[in-house]
């Protein structure tokens, strides 16, 4: 089936294909049409199955002009409500569609600013939508859809009575439409409440999600730390989510991940919305490669190209690991999932494993001898594809000129080093087993004219960092040269 079949408007689907959506997932063949026929929905399906547009795109086919919202979205997060309405955003962008993300943590001045203005569709969080009903900026009495998106997350974070609160000020006659992984008593309670004979759709609710491998490696509560370097330094991930169970946890870990030379960032529910937004973006950007977060602060992200989430805490059950794990192998592409867990857990995962029909399945902690031999691999791969890009055109005259005084083994050995750093001088074991905090404390004066490398590179070394950021930031360095 293609988007074509749906009988969708020429603004609609230029704004698809250049979106990049090639065909329809199951979600979107299943609900799609009965939106459009004006059915209300209960539409059950995992993380990362194309949701956002199965009610997107309806959406952008009904848009009306005029001062007050025809449609709105509740999400359970602030980075959610974001990335929803960007993304409705750019399917109507041809109808001329106005959206609007409304969310706590920013200043309310300028979405009260924007609603004046008029707007077409809202996205927001329960909090804020209320609050903004409450000053009497916000009106829905001329919502025609209302989308309740992630209920199953909104349930967990106690917004039932908000959702209550918001349906009572939509008009009776309006279409709604509930998206979520999985269906609760409680959903159920607000579906017979407050919807018409709904349609029940469940698409891929027994597989967690088929291209994703699922690993778990078993290891000491005090090993953690130094298992996970190994096995950062084996997979080499594109990009990862780790998650954590308490935002101290994370603090910690992301601490330690970048005393160790890893590229990674963090988010939790106490930084800024600055801080987070920042963080983010960051990540999407790929400036960073790890992303360290809670469960909360996690929820609902839609980041292109996670290869790898790992749960450095084991989830508590099986909805909470589908969801974590529901961040990579998006859109169709494969993933990895990585679990560690502790002797103990092993029984707790197995139940996991069993509720959630899936196979997790176990592997041996990476040596220091395999992360030598993944570190060997990497860099073949790196210069590989240099060679094959034909970048290094400009460095052969330099190379004639040194092989006058040196083998070309030497040449390529020593520019490896200035590429990659002094992999071997420091034995692995050290580095896996060196967890102690350094503090360091210099007197600089700028009269002394002291460069911040120099500085940089006494710190690193006072916590037995190599100086070179992280491999990947190397790897980025030398490439810019080329």
């Amino acid at each position: 089936m293609n988007f074509e079949d749906f009988s969708l408007s020429k603004e609609t689907l230029k704004s698809i294909s250049e979106i990049g959506f090639e065909e329809p997932t199951p979600i979107q063949v299943s609900t799609i049409p009965l939106i459009q026929s004006g059915r209300d929905i209960v539409g059950q399906a995992q993380t990362g199955t194309g949701k956002t547009a199965a009610f997107g795109i309806p959406i952008a086919e009904r848009c009306q002009k005029g001062r007050k919202p025809f449609a709105i979205i509740l999400e359970p997060t602030r980075e959610l409500a974001v990335q929803v309405a960007q993304e409705i955003y750019k399917i109507g962008k041809y109808k001329k569609l106005s959206v609007l993300p409304v969310y706590g943590g920013t200043s309310i001045d300028r979405q009260i600013k924007t609603l004046q203005r008029g707007i077409n569709v809202v996205v927001g969080t329960p909090g804020r939508v209320i609050d903004l009903l409450r000053r009497k900026i916000l009106s829905l009495t001329e919502v025609k859809l209302v989308v309740l998106d992630e209920a199953d997350e909104m349930l967990d974070m106690g917004f039932i009575e908000d959702i209550e609160t918001i349906l009572k000020a939509t008009p009776a006659e309006r279409q709604t439409l509930l998206f979520s992984a999985t269906i609760p008593q409680q959903i159920m309670n607000i579906a017979r409440r407050y919807m018409r004979s709904p349609e029940k759709i469940r698409v891929n609710t027994d597989i967690v999600i088929p291209k994703i491998r699922q690993i778990f490696y078993e290891i000491g509560e005090e090993n953690k730390v130094n298992a996970l370097s190994r096995i950062l330094d084996v997979e080499d991930p594109q990009l990862a989510i780790l998650f954590c169970h308490t935002k101290r946890e994370v603090d910690d870990v992301f601490m330690k991940l970048s005393q160790l030379g890893y590229n990674a960032g963090a988010i939790h529910g106490d930084y800024t919305q600055a801080r987070r937004d920042e963080v983010m973006n960051k990540f999407k950007g790929g400036m960073l490669d790890i992303l360290v977060a809670t469960d909360v602060a996690a929820r609902g992200l839609d980041i292109k190209n996670v290869t790898h989430v790992i749960n450095y805490g084991i989830p508590q059950n099986r909805d909470s690991y589908v969801h974590r794990i529901g961040r990579t192998g998006r859109a169709g592409k494969s993933g990895i999932a990585i679990t560690l867990i502790t002797p103990r857990e092993y029984k707790h995962l197995r139940l996991i494993e069993r509720t959630a029909r899936t196979i997790i399945d176990r592997k041996r902690l990476p040596s220091p001898a395999d992360v030598v031999r993944a570190r060997e691999k990497n860099i073949v791969r790196d210069i590989s594809e240099i060679i094959r890009g034909n970048r290094h055109a400009g460095y052969l005259q330099t190379v004639e000129e040194l092989s006058n005084n040196y083998g070309f083994g030497d040449i390529a050995a020593a520019a490896l080093c200035a590429a990659y750093g002094k992999e071997k001088d420091k034995s692995l074991e050290e580095k896996y087993n060196h967890n102690e905090t350094v503090h360091s404390f210099m007197t600089v004066d700028s009269k002394n004219n002291v460069k911040a490398d120099a500085i940089a590179k006494s710190r690193l070394s006072k916590a037995h960092i190599p100086f070179h950021k992280s491999r990947k930031n190397r790897y980025r360095d030398f490439q810019k040269s080329f």
